[in-house]
């Protein structure tokens, strides 16, 4: 028996919430408690379930989000989280409804792309998604990172506070503000994103961390760190104390390299895990010895659908000397039972101007290049070799040299990065 796909009604909300937690092996109850926390953030119109005899057995949503790309811009973006089917409903195509209906939806509104953080890497490429940022967490042992023990704070004026989390609230979001708009691949964070991570509004995983602000010469907050601390059984009184970093923004690489060094210095520390970072991250150049940051984890973390590839490609800067690219992207999406072009599909020209401004139009010269609009999602933030990808087959040239030339234009001095979990 088919299931039902439907956007949510208030009823459903406590099933949807149940699904979500089973699907996510969250627990497999709820109580009214975690209904209603889970209630406060979500919007039901961009919510959906699939139920099987009046059971939520799949869930879905999305939210609204501002994506920073190449060159400052920010596009809409529709940011999907909370994708689950339930075990005992695999591979009936639940998700691939959901996601097919919400894609439609975010074109409809005018979303510029469609962003995600994929728990497993094989799902989202059939649907058109593309890796397109990654991170590495470090783990640092602080003993042979070979540190100047004698540092005592920044030597350039400014100066690290602790600070409560009420503080971080105030001056948060405007430093986040600053930071985003020079960090392709970073989103914005809502204010309830800010009450969430300040208490005023508690999940029940929520923890209160440490928090330091950094003020550059003139007063100004240029940064904050936010870490928690576990205190292990110190072995022969020898301290065994791990640090963990779970939110470090910087709006200048003064404060970014002073409140690294601030963490690297603190007493009794011998272990600090970085957080999801930027895979180019400076941290472990800080250290005396960077073999003593070693990566816990190197992979792929938002992917990322184009829905409008004029509107997608002209928002962003290129690099390079002005030219021109033609484009043919391959988008296929299902619809019912038929199989039709996707929103990003098409051949499209691509000029760009010697100050890395572009237009982007339909075109019906040849293609220089043709690739899928996976594909397209991984070279849109500049984080993935388009020569790379030819060699892999993904991409084809039509004319020669033509996945070189993506590269420069595409390319960016410093790697994409998306600081958030959505």
């Amino acid at each position: 028996m088919t299931a039902e796909i439907r956007t949510l009604e208030e009823s459903d909300v406590a099933d949807w919430v149940r699904a979500q937690y089973a699907g996510f092996h969250l627990g497999p109850s709820v109580d009214a408690e975690m209904v209603a926390t889970r209630r406060s953030l979500i919007d039901l119109s961009r919510s959906r379930g699939a139920f099987d005899r009046g059971r939520c057995v799949a869930t879905f949503r999305s939210m609204p989000r501002e994506l920073t790309v190449p060159g400052g811009a920010a596009v809409p973006a529709s940011a999907v989280t909370n994708v689950s089917v339930t075990a005992t409903h695999r591979r009936r195509g639940l998700a691939g409804r959901m996601m097919a209906a919400d894609i439609a939806d975010a074109r409809e509104r005018g979303d510029v792309v469609s962003i995600l953080i994929a728990a497993e890497y094989p799902i989202y490429g059939r649907f058109g998604f593309g890796p397109a940022t990654w991170v590495t967490n470090w783990e640092v042992d602080v003993a042979r990172a070979a540190l100047d023990h004698r540092y005592a704070g920044p030597d350039d004026g400014g100066r690290v506070d602790m600070a409560t989390l009420a503080e971080l609230g105030e001056v948060g979001p405007a430093l986040h503000d600053r930071v985003r708009a020079t960090t392709p691949g970073a989103i914005d964070r809502p204010p309830l994103w800010w009450r969430r991570t300040t208490g005023e509004v508690r999940l029940p995983e929520w923890k209160e961390r440490y928090c330091a602000l950094y003020r550059g010469p003139d007063g100004e907050v240029d940064g904050f760190v936010l870490w928690d601390v576990q205190d292990h059984h110190w072995p022969g009184k020898l301290p065994r104390a791990e640090l963990t970093v779970s939110d470090l923004i910087a709006a200048t690489p003064a404060a970014e390299q002073a409140l690294w060094r601030f963490l690297l210095s603190m007493d009794w520390i011998t272990r600090i895990t970085s957080g999801y970072r930027a895979p180019d991250d400076i941290m472990p150049l800080l250290l005396g010895d960077p073999r003593a940051a070693r990566p816990e984890a190197y992979a792929d973390f938002m992917w990322l659908r184009v829905l409008d590839t004029p509107a997608a490609l002209t928002a962003r800067r290129y690099e390079g000397a002005a030219t021109g690219l033609v484009l043919q992207v391959h988008d296929e999406v299902r619809d019912g039972d038929r199989t039709v072009a996707g929103p990003a599909a098409g051949r499209f020209l691509l000029e760009t101007d010697d100050k890395g401004a572009a237009s982007c139009t339909p075109s019906t010269a040849p293609a220089d290049l043709s690739l899928s609009a996976a594909d397209l999602g991984c070279l849109y933030l500049g984080d993935e070799s388009a020569v790379r990808l030819a060699v892999l087959g993904r991409i084809t040239e039509h004319r020669a040299q033509a996945a070189r030339a993506a590269d420069i234009l595409f390319r960016t001095p410093r790697r994409p990065w998306c600081p958030d979990v959505f």
